[in-house]
């Protein structure tokens, strides 16, 4: 399990920011490098990306949110790690 948080947006561009859009939905297979999630501040409009390959397991942020620096947007899971979930839900 891998948390995906709001990294630091800079000295100019505050400790906040909101969620836009998701551009993954939970379940998807996601990359390194791929844009995860639209964020907004006042003064920006960035995405942030998927710091490893894996499958995103659960969106914590939702669409609309205000979410400070270092808070946890989404959880990754490893591929292996959602194979053997879904094992042991069988």
């Amino acid at each position: 399990m891998y948390e995906v948080k709001l990294p630091n947006l800079g000295e100019d561009a505050g400790d906040e920011a909101i969620v836009s859009v998701w551009h993954f939905e939970e379940g998807d297979e996601v990359e390194e490098g791929d844009d995860l999630v639209e964020m907004t501040t006042d003064k920006a409009t960035f995405n942030v990306p998927s710091p490893r390959d894996g499958v995103l397991s659960e969106i914590v942020a939702d669409e609309g949110e205000t979410v400070r620096v270092g808070e946890v947007l989404a959880v990754l899971e490893d591929e292996e790690e959602e194979d053997e979930e879904d094992e042991e839900d069988e």
